[in-house]
């Protein structure tokens, strides 16, 4: 292993890849004059539950119950609830881990005042500072390089508050995470110098009045940079650089446009931060359900906001999320929405390590290092072996487990979508057979078929040899037989259609045809029997005698 930019072993211990969860607090704030009301929640030590508005007490028709890491009364200043969220975050950042503040809530809840206080009473971000610079001043052992930076998220845009010519910043993937491209970063070397620049870019901050005098219409970003190393060389650490970095973030708060009665821009301006605020609650929820574990599908890239804190939610970094509340009964249904969001977020696991930069040399050190360890442990017996077989047969406990988990998983997945097949298969066959009883019937040809003289295909095929009789004059064809052939005498052919069914009726025998027309059938005519002169005198008085009986 000889790359320069390489994270050391030595150092992945088991405490480092201990997955932890998200440290999840509320903030209660007091109620203010605009409230005029009773407290509509109940504090017992680290739950809080709703109240009944009937008798004030606790509302036993529901089993609403938030249990969270810690809630925070009215009575607790925020340099106490710096001291059991933050501090220990802060003393981790110096020591070469990713660490991240959040603060969340609706508006008028009290964010912007947890995070950065008053003159008298700073917040979590200054008391943060502070207190990261006081802990590098005491470390005499190394050297250390701080860079901060400040953005705002406005109407989905990424704006630079350091440097207000820097509006809409894009976002790029790198090696560590998302970032963004072009945010400007100062160097600094004392916690005032981070102050000022601190009131230089609120006093670029988006803000605006709706219920709130100083109503913040955009999500805002702290981000310092801490990169440190060994003063000596001959050390263990020596050419080793831990990158580190706290991040601050102060939410814009939820609107409810009916309460707020925004229009025009600051409508625009509410629409744009519940929709960042939803996909961060979609984010939470699925991160909570244990879907990085399951590897499924996160919506990170929903909203710019979600892109951001993505190393902060499910990634390489210790978290905290401090969420704001209201007691006040108006704002009952809002608080209800921070608490379910807060206990989704407890579910969230991180698993933080030591950001380590290694040179060549350092690489090669540490390996020496270690080496040398396992020499002592073999050198010691069977008890550096004993304990080397326990850690083998622990993870492969694990190993094994994860694949049984897998297996489930994937059994589950199979069924679930042999259902989803079994389902879309009788969809198909249900829509086939109402299509087909709604299908309409052959529809009728009305196309009327009229017979003609001429010979049609089922007369011809119905047809039978016609008996030619001779006349006097030397056998020629008869009327019938012109007619069946189509072939009409002289003016034949301008008789109506009348005159032709009359002499048919004389000379022929109608009957039923394929088709509801009737048709003629060409049935030879009965054979005439020829007219002979008598051929003697007493033949020809006979046949007079008949005649005249006629008469």
């Amino acid at each position: 292993m000889s790359s320069r930019h390489a994270t050391s072993y030595s150092r992945l211990s088991a405490e480092l890849l201990k997955m932890e969860h998200i440290s999840v607090s509320v903030r209660v704030r007091p109620l203010n004059k605009a409230d005029q009301e009773n407290f509509a929640w109940r504090i017992d030590g680290n739950s809080i539950v709703p109240l009944d508005s009937s008798n004030r007490d606790v509302d036993r028709t529901k089993d609403t119950k938030y249990v969270l890491d810690h809630v925070f009364g009215p009575d607790w200043t925020t340099e106490k609830i710096y001291e059991v969220t933050t501090q220990e975050l802060v003393h981790k950042m110096v020591n070469g881990f990713n660490c991240a503040v959040l603060a969340y809530g609706q508006t008028s809840s009290g964010k912007t005042h947890t995070m950065r206080g008053t003159h008298d009473s700073p917040g979590i971000l200054p008391l943060a500072v502070t207190e990261a610079f006081r802990l590098i001043e005491a470390n005499e052992s190394r050297e250390y390089l701080i860079r901060v930076s400040y953005m705002e998220i406005y109407n989905e845009d990424i704006n630079d508050l350091l440097a207000p010519e820097n509006i809409k910043l894009p976002i790029k993937e790198g090696p560590h995470g998302p970032y963004v491209c072009g945010l400007r970063e100062d160097i600094v070397i004392s916690p005032n110098q981070v102050l000022e620049l601190l009131r230089t870019g609120d006093a670029n901050r988006q803000t605006g009045s709706t219920n709130n005098e100083t109503s913040k219409r955009s999500h805002v970003i702290f981000h310092m940079v801490v990169e440190s190393r060994a003063i000596d060389n001959k050390s263990d650490d020596a050419g080793a650089v831990l990158v580190s970095a706290l991040s601050l973030v102060d939410l814009a708060g939820s609107k409810r446009m009916a309460k707020t009665g925004a229009e025009g821009i600051r409508l625009k301006e509410g629409a744009s931060i519940n929709k960042s605020l939803l996909a961060l609650a979609n984010v939470v929820g699925k991160l909570g359900e244990g879907a990085l574990a399951t590897g499924g599908h996160i919506p990170y890239r929903d909203s710019k906001l979600t892109r951001i804190l993505q190393p902060y939610l499910g990634g390489n970094t210790k978290t905290a999320i401090i969420c704001a509340m209201t007691p006040a009964w108006c704002h009952r249904e809002e608080s209800h929405i921070t608490l379910r969001f807060a206990h989704r977020a407890k579910s969230i696991v991180n698993n933080a390590i030591v950001n380590e930069v290694l040179s060549d040399a350092a690489v090669l050190k540490r390996q020496v290092k270690e080496l040398a360890e396992l020499k002592r442990q073999l050198a010691a017996g069977n008890g550096g072996c004993k304990n080397a077989d326990e850690q083998i047969n622990g993870l492969r406990a694990q190993l094994l487990l994860s694949r049984q988990e897998k297996e489930i998983f994937k059994a589950k997945l199979e069924e679930e979508q042999q259902e989803k097949e079994k389902a879309r298969r009788e969809a198909e066959n249900t829509k086939r057979l109402f299509f087909q009883s709604r299908e309409e019937p052959p529809r009728r040809n009305n196309r009327r078929e009229t017979w003609c003289p001429g010979k049609s295909a089922w007369a011809m095929a119905h047809e039978q040899p016609l008996t030619e009789t001779t006349t006097n004059s030397g056998g020629g064809e008869s009327s019938q037989r012109k007619r069946a052939c189509g072939r009409l005498d002289g003016d034949g052919t301008a008789k109506g259609l009348r005159t032709l069914m009359e002499e048919d009726e004389e000379d022929g025998v109608f009957a039923e045809g394929p088709t509801p027309q009737r048709r003629r059938i060409m049935s030879p005519l009965p054979a005439q029997k020829s007219k002979q002169q008598p051929n003697s005198v007493e033949e020809r008085l006979r046949i007079a005698q008949v005649e005249l009986q006629k008469l």
